[in-house]
């Protein structure tokens, strides 16, 4: 896997970026940064430290699925740590198999750093060779999409 970093500079507190772009407060901020990826993005779970989590939305046919995935290190404000290790495919968990074996325990990292008046939120993500293009052109557009949201609340 290939581990892509990302950034982006928003005019809020660090306590206010992790609480919007993970939902803590409100799931609908979580979901409207991630419809960039898709429309239907939410989750199911907890971001709390050790927790299971599915991150879902509705496929091209009309079914549930997505990641499932386990919080590893949850530092309010500052880090969360994200170890996916399986599929959701209508509704069913799938952690092991060929679907999963090439990019299970991967990991996506969101970690807030104070700059003045600014935090600027990074994040890492381990993707395959076949999804880095889709990554290098969405991910930044999500992060705008947060730093948008953010920046109106």
């Amino acid at each position: 896997m290939i581990r892509k970093k990302y950034q982006v500079s928003v005019a809020a507190s660090k306590e206010k970026c992790a609480d919007l772009m993970l939902g803590l407060t409100d799931k609908s901020t979580y979901e409207a940064w991630t419809a960039v990826f898709n429309p239907t993005s939410t989750y199911d779970g907890s971001w709390d430290l050790g927790s299971k989590i599915r991150f879902i939305g509705v496929d091209e046919n009309g079914k549930r699925a997505g990641m499932v995935a386990r919080i590893v290190v949850h530092e309010p404000a500052d880090f969360v740590s994200i170890q996916h290790y399986g599929l959701v495919e209508d509704e069913m968990e799938i952690t092991e198999g060929p679907q999963v074996e090439s990019w299970a325990g991967g990991y996506e990292n969101y970690q807030f750093e104070s700059d003045g008046h600014q935090t600027i939120i990074k994040v890492e993500v381990d993707v395959t060779a076949d999804h880095e293009e889709y990554f290098d052109k969405t991910y930044p557009n999500a992060l705008e999409k947060l730093k948008e949201i953010i920046e109106a609340n």
